[in-house]
């Protein structure tokens, strides 16, 4: 029993939703006028409902071995596969599709995604028949039911599905939460993803009702049938708010034991919940209530179900020319879009204001959509009534156009014809004037390339009276670039790649534009040779790869990298080399007190004079040329300094036995650096064949000879 002053909140959009409600509908206008019929498999999920219905003459399918010859069957609100009705039409069947046009979009997108070779993905209940029936109209596809399950199913599938675009849908009567997930689980892991939309509006907002009445409630109780997917998830979240959830089909169900004075509690029903089990449920609340004094809080929307007499008075209600009116597409011809507007008119919107030139009707609007328009002409003896839908949008592209003044909102439109001041931009079926000044094009240039394209702009002016608007594309481009500067100075680090065309060359490097900021590479990063000038490596308007070596945010600069790292000379010498090893080199350079020989291309290494042959030698010249092919032996290696010791001499003298180094065997050892401008730095140690003084002198020669 409830307690004295319990308060009883009621879910606005609890109970049917249209889907099943048409179902129902559809049933129980068949039912009426043909008696005896049948539907394949239950039509909504609620027994209470099917066992009503099949007191009236519908009996329920679950095979099409069952049908009988020219027995109607209706088709249930959750859909079934196409080899269903084949089946059920070679079983000689009348069908009757009572389909959830919500669903039957799905279908939709599923076949579509198929015959272009798509993978789908589908967010649903495994065993649930509206899952069930989309699978039917995909040619490959998964089930998956939540983020970790999507991940190993998609993980598996991969390596079969790598070169295909994959699908995403879901069951209509998901969870926002889960579904987004589920989505950005399968966008980690794949980048060709097509992600749809198909969780239905109803369902959202019965869901958002939940989430807010069971934090708001001590106890709620939700009504719908045991195997209602959205019902069970009513539940689910419920749950999370509520430490009290009662999960019951109709008001036999129903227990209040445990609920105290005072309490407030909310009821919600599912989809496939009809109102007369909401009212009964309430109806065995407020008698059990002491002295009756429950209050029961109710907002009364469209989407609530009225009474026969309410529902009666509104469907008779007349509409006028100039009413604002919503409905659902009930059909699609190749002249006109039938709308079912809930009254006793029959509305008609001509098929050329949804859709452009070279567009068909059926690719923007389908069976079960929502539209809305304004009434244009009433016929009263033909019960029907004009829309424009064009009309309407016209009405409302104004007050859009004064928003965008105020927000500075950039809008999209196609350049339609060319005039001596400027262009004019259609938006919407508004005419926007754009001054020459305000096209971007430089002056003196021709205004007719824009013919026919779509452009930015920013709406300036708007003059609604005397239907006068003007707009900026300059300052839509100036907004766009800023916004692009700001992304790219967000997301630039160290080390990331761009793909840039060179602007221009200096002395010192070459400017490359990496999406509208320019960055430098400096000379030296351009090449692991040597180069004297930016144009040996690179010319302007080339597309080259480049990486960030650095940037300085606040003075917007940024020091770029072209040559590879993987291709560092030194590294490739490390990697192919080691001390004692023997290498083929090429002699580039006699000096007096050596020779230079290439290792590797950008490695060289030094052969002292004294390391060039058996015998004693006045010059390197006596013995090599430059561009000789030599074998010589790597005696030595400093990796910090990175240079490189060699000896032909090591080649023709016998190994000699162990022996302790003497002061005579170090009278070899040069100490040198090369630096990048050529200058040569460094000491020969002292040898009775060469003096200090003489070392000196040489490595000054040698500075001179290689400034020269």
């Amino acid at each position: 029993m409830v307690p004295s002053g319990c308060n009883i909140l009621l879910a606005e959009s609890a109970g049917f939703c249209f889907g099943v409600k048409r179902s129902v509908e559809i049933a129980e206008k068949t039912v009426s006028e043909y008696g005896q019929c049948a539907s394949f498999g239950p039509l909504i999920h609620n027994a209470d409902v099917i066992s009503k219905l099949e007191k009236k003459g519908l009996r329920v399918l679950n095979d099409v071995s069952d049908v009988k010859e020219g027995e109607r069957v209706i088709i249930r609100a959750h859909g079934v596969a196409p080899e269903i009705y084949t089946e059920l039409n070679d079983a000689g069947a009348e069908v009757i599709d009572a389909t959830c046009p919500k669903v039957k979009l799905i279908h939709n997108i599923a076949r579509k995604a198929s015959e272009d070779g798509d993978f789908v993905i589908i967010i649903g209940m495994k065993k649930h028949p509206e899952v069930e029936a989309i699978s039917g109209y995909c040619s490959e596809c998964i089930i998956a039911e939540d983020p970790s399950e999507t991940e190993k199913l998609l993980r598996d599938a991969l390596p079969s599905i790598v070169d295909k675009n994959i699908c995403v849908v879901s069951q209509t009567t998901q969870t926002r939460d889960n579904y987004t997930k589920c989505c950005d689980m399968i966008k980690n892991m794949c980048t060709n993803v097509k992600i749809f939309d198909t969780i239905c509006v109803a369902t959202s907002t019965r869901q958002g009702e939940a989430e807010k009445i069971s934090s708001e409630c001590d106890a709620v109780i939700v009504i719908g049938g045991k195997h209602s997917a959205n019902s069970i998830h009513l539940a689910e979240i419920c749950r999370r708010n509520c430490a009290d959830v009662r999960f019951i089909a109709n008001a036999d169900e129903l227990d209040l034991t445990g609920l105290s004075g005072g309490k407030t509690v909310g009821i919600t029903a599912g989809a496939s919940t009809p109102s007369w089990i909401i009212k009964e449920v309430i109806n065995k609340m407020s008698d059990e209530i002491v002295n009756g004094e429950a209050i029961i809080e109710e907002k009364p929307t469209a989407e609530k179900e009225m009474s026969f007499d309410e529902m009666l008075e509104e469907s008779l209600k007349p509409i006028y020319n100039g009413d604002k009116v919503k409905g659902i597409v009930a059909a699609i011809s190749g002249t006109e879009v039938s709308v079912d507007l809930g009254a006793k008119y029959s509305g008609f919107i001509p098929t050329s204001e949804f859709t452009d030139a070279g567009e068909k009707v059926e690719d923007v609007l389908k069976v079960g959509d929502e539209v809305e328009g304004v009434v244009v002409r009433v016929n009263d003896v033909e019960g029907t009534a004009q829309i424009s839908k064009k009309r309407l949008d016209a009405t409302k592209i104004w007050s859009d156009l004064e928003e965008a003044v105020e927000n500075g909102e950039v809008l999209e439109g196609v350049v339609t014809e060319e005039n001596k001041g400027g262009v004019v931009v259609n938006i919407k079926g508004v005419r926007v004037f754009v001054p020459a000044s305000q096209t971007n094009i430089p002056k003196d240039s021709e205004l007719a390339q824009l013919l026919k394209q779509t452009v930015k702009l920013k709406i300036t002016e708007v003059n609604k009276a005397r239907k006068r608007v003007v707009g900026s594309i300059r300052r839509a481009v100036q907004a766009d670039r800023k916004a692009l500067l700001e992304k790219f100075w967000d997301e630039i680090e160290e080390g990331k790649r761009f793909k840039g065309i060179v602007k221009s060359l200096t002395g010192y490097g070459a400017f490359v534009d990496i999406g509208g900021v320019d960055g430098m590479v400096h000379v030296s990063e351009l090449s692991w040779g040597r180069i004297r000038q930016p144009s040996e490596v690179v010319s302007v308007g080339d597309e080259i790869e480049v990486y960030v070596i650095s940037f300085d945010k606040e003075k917007r600069k940024i020091s770029l990298g072209y040559k590879d790292p993987n291709a560092d000379p030194w590294k490739i010498f490390m990697n192919t080399y080691k001390v004692g090893d023997v290498a083929k080199v090429r002699i580039v350079k006699l000096m007096d007190f050596g020779a230079f020989a290439e290792v590797v291309p950008g490695v060289d290494g030094l052969i002292h004079i004294s390391q060039i042959a058996n015998r004693r030698i006045e010059k390197p010249s006596e013995v090599l040329t430059v561009g000789d092919e030599v074998e010589a032996k790597i005696t030595a290696v400093d990796e910090e300094k990175q240079k490189i010791s060699l000896s032909i001499r090591a080649l023709s003298e016998p190994a000699p036995a162990e022996a302790p180094a003497t002061e005579e065997s170090a009278e070899d050892e040069v100490v040198f650096e090369i630096s990048e401008s050529g200058e040569t730095r460094g000491e020969v140690e002292e040898t009775e064949d060469a003096p200090a003084e003489a070392a000196e002198t040489s490595v000054t020669e040698v500075a001179a000879e290689t400034a020269e």
